[in-house]
């Protein structure tokens, strides 16, 4: 069975679209994800005519296992990609008694998570549309808007992925965009930060960034 790991962006879709004989489309949800993201997901569907099924970690947001697990992030991920995403993954492929082979969107520049990922899980198959292709983030946007799709809004704003609205994983410059353009996600993951004692960014924690620290993330461009 081939399964497209599903994200809600834009390089999953491409992904999805130049792979051969998808059986299923999987989308792991997490409740700190752009509202969005749903509509261009059910924008997807429209575009394959096929449903995109839905998961979901029992945790539903990232907030719930920071305060669980009191950890953010390390050199090796963060803990609320594992359980949200990894996890649920990993339970739904228990329940499966046929083989696998998986599409990933992982573009051009991401080869060596593409080599990581199939060392760690070797027992099932990976494609890689966009590494085969020579696909970069801004090609797949661009092939995205001619078959009429708009991207999600996330994109727009000026973010180059559509993460979950305050990354665990961002830096100074993507922080004080997200304290800009979302206020509240920024206060509640200032305040998580000092109720677990360790901050998502490197020597600093959210409430003590200046405004004016960090470079903004290149934001990909549709034209």
């Amino acid at each position: 069975m081939k399964v497209a790991w599903y994200s809600c962006g834009v390089s999953s879709f491409i992904a999805a679209h130049l792979a051969k004989d998808v059986d299923r489309l999987i989308y792991c949800h997490i409740e700190n994800q752009h509202p969005d993201s749903l509509r261009f997901l059910s924008d997807c569907e429209g575009f394959f005519r096929k449903k995109i099924e839905i998961l979901q970690s029992e945790h539903q947001s990232v907030e719930k296992v920071v305060e669980k697990y009191r950890f953010l992030n390390s050199p090796y991920g963060a803990k609320c990609t594992n359980m949200l995403k990894k996890q649920v993954r990993k339970e739904w492929e228990k329940k499966q008694d046929e083989p696998l082979t998986y599409v990933w969107g992982y573009d051009c520049t991401e080869k060596h998570r593409a080599d990581r990922l199939q060392e760690s899980e070797p027992d099932i198959t990976h494609e890689f549309p966009l590494i085969d292709a020579n696909m970069t983030k801004e090609d797949c946007h661009k092939l995205s808007k001619k078959l009429g799709l708009k991207r999600p809004k996330m994109y727009d704003m000026g973010y180059p992925n559509n993460n979950c609205i305050g990354c665990v994983k961002g830096g100074m410059g993507y922080w004080n965009m997200i304290r800009k353009d979302f206020p509240e996600a920024f206060e509640r993951m200032a305040k998580l930060e000092r109720e677990i004692g360790h901050s998502c960014i490197k020597n600093c924690f959210l409430d003590e960034l200046s405004p004016n620290r960090g470079r903004k993330p290149k934001p990909i461009l549709e034209q």
